[in-house]
């Protein structure tokens, strides 16, 4: 890799990691009196995205070790985001499942955020690049070579 490649990648680096804080940041007035640590939010944010999904499943996208992975699900499960259900093909297997308050708190997320960045990122189409590009970037530095089929062209 080459001087300029690794200035390119690094300011792209230190600009999500800039832009993820100030967007954290923006929920904070909304959800007074509610925290979640940075690891809550990561296996909050598969099971929204994978309902049903197991513990262990959980771990592996997150790539957190389970006791991790267990420790976040209890909190969650305490702070009425995450209810477990039993495995209707197999009672040793638990399903994971966002509650009601999940879905409503995702959905003041979305508002908030939407908010946050309307007017800043105004051009469509550059949106949608970044989109696909950050979800390239989150898939291979997660080891998953999936794509979504938008981002074929």
């Amino acid at each position: 890799m080459d001087d300029d490649q690794e200035t390119r990648l690094f300011e792209l680096a230190d600009r999500i990691l800039a832009v993820g804080r100030l967007i954290h940041a923006s929920k904070e007035p909304a959800f007074a009196g509610q925290s979640w640590t940075p690891l809550e939010s990561a296996v909050m944010r598969v099971v929204d995205r994978e309902p049903g999904i197991t513990a262990g499943a959980v771990a592996r996208a997150t790539r957190l070790i389970s006791s991790n992975t267990s420790r976040a699900l209890r909190n969650l499960e305490a702070k009425g985001l995450v209810r477990r259900v039993s495995d209707p093909d197999d009672a040793r297997r638990v399903r994971l499942y966002p509650t009601d308050r999940a879905e409503q708190n995702l959905r003041e997320l979305r508002r908030i955020w939407s908010e946050l960045l309307d007017g800043v990122a105004d051009d469509p189409a550059g949106i949608d690049a970044a989109v696909v590009l950050l979800r390239r970037i989150e898939n291979g530095l997660a080891g998953d070579p999936r794509t979504d089929p938008q981002e074929q062209t």
